[in-house]
């Protein structure tokens, strides 16, 4: 079939990708002509593992396009997917304005009978505005004619394996109202997606309302369970639990399972944030409340300052003349995705109370400068922010290193160097890396989460460490 994908993102290049590696003559267009050109060179404008790859086979054999040119793009599709971004207004509601931009020019070019699918993740009741724009443009044209469709298609990508989730996906979600071309586009989308129904079926048919609805409610569950655990980590602190210990003990119920059990320093990338604020925006449109969605991202906001507080309880308030290393930047491992990263949040609360920073990410280094860049308003608190170019220069001289990401290449690191290179052997391990006894025994002091922290007798900040490690 002939594609065209509206937005070369994340999403948009991923889809346009992975459709192109099933057979599918893909077209791609974006705005951003700097963009296009980066991808018509051979280039990515994101890190996703294995689409470099992926884009340079399909576009060799000339399945991939890139263009920036809508009405080529509209003239080319059968299908045409919407995929531009959706960010959170200030009032936590998305934002439209991209998504009915698009409507709006692809009804300017449409001839002839086309599917629009919205793909970005979008509130309820979006395929009827996106329609509107369409229909709007048609009737300036003078066309009354029915020439499309407008049905929902969520997409369910896990970045750092959205390649995965594509060509594996455990669902695929579409919303498809009643109407005259129901039986066209119900067979367009059914050859679309055959290639995952073989064996057995895996395309959910519903109203597209519903299927709206169902990308808000999945990534809220998923932010549910991380928040929940997060809690039950720092209640587990204060009791003397393991978190550990708990994950596998709930996890072993089929019922539960172990996906998304982790306790750490709260979730962050482009989805759960944005999309539970959304959710819970569209509750108070229709006069209703979002109680466990609210108190979920509640939850999240605080966890994002756990290390932080607890540098500030050992150091005290001022931070000045200290060091600290962090150890990941990116919200999670396998992207360079910085958006509402912890790890920003962290920095920023360090900076501010006069703390030096140096910082090592194996792949998000030029867009976590960026970021912190963009976050830190003062020239002199930005002046304390360094990026290192390996883990160990990062914790040279350090007083604190802090494990943010989860990287593979910080689950085992050679202790005895950090020892001899930081300032003072502490670590908070915010992702639960590390084994707290093994860390003990080896003189650093330790603290994970949720973790029955035993923190070593040498960390010079204060007699209070070895009374709370007695303790527990």
């Amino acid at each position: 079939m002939k594609i065209s994908i509206v937005g070369a993102g994340y999403v948009g290049l991923v889809t346009g990708g992975c459709l192109a590696e099933l057979g599918h003559q893909v077209m791609c267009i974006d705005s951003d002509a700097a963009k296009v050109a980066t991808l018509n060179a051979a280039g990515l404008p994101i890190y996703e593992p294995g689409l470099q790859e992926l884009m340079a086979r399909n576009r060799a054999e000339g399945r991939i396009h890139f263009t920036t040119d809508m009405a080529q793009a509209v003239e080319h599709g059968e299908v045409i997917f919407i995929a531009v971004g959706t960010p959170s207004k200030e009032d936590g509601s998305a934002d439209l304005q991209h998504v009915l931009a698009v409507a709006t020019q692809i009804g300017r070019h449409l001839k002839k009978f086309k599917v629009i699918v919205n793909k970005s993740t979008v509130p309820v009741g979006t395929a009827y505005r996106v329609q509107k724009c369409l229909q709007d443009e048609l009737n300036k044209r003078g066309i009354q004619e029915s020439l499309f469709e407008v049905i929902s298609n969520p997409e369910f990508l896990k970045e750092g394996a959205a390649i995965k989730d594509f060509m594996h996906p455990d669902r695929i979600v579409i919303g498809l109202d009643a109407s005259p071309n129901y039986n066209t586009v119900h067979q367009k989308m059914e050859l679309l997606y055959s290639s995952f129904n073989r064996h057995h079926a895996r395309t959910i048919w519903m109203d597209v309302r519903s299927a709206e609805l169902t990308k808000y409610a999945a990534n809220a569950m998923l932010a549910t369970r991380i928040s929940f655990m997060n809690e039950i980590a720092n209640l587990s602190d204060l009791l003397g639990a393991d978190i550990d210990s708990i994950r596998r003990g709930i996890g072993a119920d089929q019922r539960i399972g172990h996906d998304f059990l982790y306790a750490g320093t709260g979730y962050g990338g482009s989805c759960f944030p944005k999309d539970t604020r959304a959710l819970i925006q569209t509750a108070l449109d229709c006069g209703s409340q979002m109680k466990v969605v609210s108190a979920v991202e509640n939850v999240n906001d605080q966890q994002k300052t756990l290390l932080v507080s607890r540098l500030t309880y050992h150091f005290g308030q001022d931070l000045q003349g200290l060091k600290f290393a962090i150890w990941g930047l990116s919200f999670k491992p396998n992207t360079d995705d910085m958006r509402e990263a912890p790890s920003r949040i962290i920095i920023q609360e360090l900076l501010k109370r006069g703390a030096t920073v140096s910082a090592f990410d194996p792949l998000a280094s030029k867009e976590g400068l960026e970021a912190v860049s963009h976050d830190t308003q003062d020239a002199e608190a930005l002046s304390r922010f360094s990026l290192a170019e390996t883990a160990y220069e990062a914790a040279d001289n350090a007083d604190a290193l802090l494990v943010v990401t989860e990287w593979k290449t910080f689950h085992h690191p050679d202790f005895e160097m950090l020892k001899e290179c930081m300032n003072q052997p502490l670590i908070l391990d915010g992702r639960n890396l590390y084994d707290p006894k093994m860390l003990q025994d080896l003189g650093i002091a330790y603290q994970g989460i949720g973790r029955r922290n035993q923190l070593a007798l040498n960390f010079k900040a204060g007699a209070h460490i070895q009374q709370e490690a007695t303790s527990a």
